[in-house]
């Protein structure tokens, strides 16, 4: 999947708070190479505590984070593609990352999903009749974006959607 461009100021909020605020607190303070590794470092962990969070695994699954860049790079090795592509868009779509590189590999590999940047006014009908040709295909684009979203009605501009083969 290589590198993946998100919106950097949609998303999960989790460096707001706890270690990763105060580690960019420092660095924002006191740039020096120390500080801005700490809040990488920090950043990273948030990041990969929120994957977590979200019951999404790999082995071996490793983040990294490039606060200026806003990048986030992620590896290790998936069960399946849609684990991988979970992985990939639960990072990027968290607040301050501009964009994942995926250095992911798959155990059992299938065909890979298109990805689709939400906008204002969209739901996940239309985009369902954008993709598919099909409105009431809807619960596909929902369950392939679980546990990320938790209802079909709440999505926002800025998210990046899985849109998995049908």
């Amino acid at each position: 999947m290589g590198l993946l461009s998100f919106i950097k100021e949609a998303g999960e909020k989790l460096f707001g708070s706890g270690e990763a605020k105060a580690a960019q607190d420092a660095a924002a303070k006191a740039p020096n190479p120390e500080n801005v590794a700490k809040a990488n470092q920090a950043a990273a962990e948030a990041i990969k505590t929120y994957i977590g969070a979200l019951g999404l695994k790999a082995e071996g699954l490793a983040v990294s984070f490039d606060g200026e860049a806003g990048t986030a790079i992620v590896s290790g090795v998936a069960e399946n593609q849609e684990t991988r592509e979970k992985i990939v868009v639960a990072a990027g779509n968290v607040a301050g990352v501009a964009s994942v590189t995926d250095n992911m590999t798959v155990a059992t590999p299938t065909p890979e999903s298109r990805f689709y940047t939400v906008v204002r006014g969209d739901t996940l009908s239309k985009i369902a009749k954008e993709m598919y040709g099909n409105a009431g295909k809807y619960p596909v684009i929902f369950e392939a974006n679980k546990p990320m979203l938790k209802d079909p009605d709440k999505i926002y501009p800025g998210q990046v959607l899985r849109i998995p083969p049908l």
